[in-house]
């Protein structure tokens, strides 16, 4: 079986959790909180919705500004982190989340233009 790093996965918001659940995905947001404990973080996406990202282990790093987590939807809507990577903002031009996010309505409002479910070949 493919891991999660191998497989499709669908750019998704907030608002797209609940059509998700046990799927792969990749969320783009920016880091709200983080718990004292370091195993949970919430990311705010271009619509101004909150997200849950749990981890398996302890951050060992500050979280801050905008993020990209790759993992599958719990039952609970929360998104259970594989891996994530920090977006830097350097030379002083900000991610546009909310540009993002309309791009993203886009991917998903045309998706034989955008597909996911690409067959494996082999």
């Amino acid at each position: 079986m493919a891991g999660i790093l191998d497989v499709p996965k669908p750019r998704i918001n907030c608002s797209m959790l609940s059509q998700h659940i046990s799927r792969p995905v990749c969320f783009v947001g920016r880091v709200e909180k983080v718990h004292p404990t370091g195993k949970t973080f919430t990311v705010c996406d271009g619509e101004g919705k909150t997200a849950t990202v749990e981890l398996n282990e302890p951050l060992e790093e500050e979280l801050s500004g905008v993020v990209e987590v790759i993992g599958m939807v719990s039952n609970k809507g929360a998104i259970m982190a594989t891996t994530y990577n920090m977006l830097r903002e350097d030379k002083g031009i900000p991610f546009d989340l909310e540009l993002y996010n309309e791009a993203l309505k886009v991917i998903h409002d045309f998706p034989q233009h955008y597909p996911f479910e690409v067959a494996a070949s082999g």
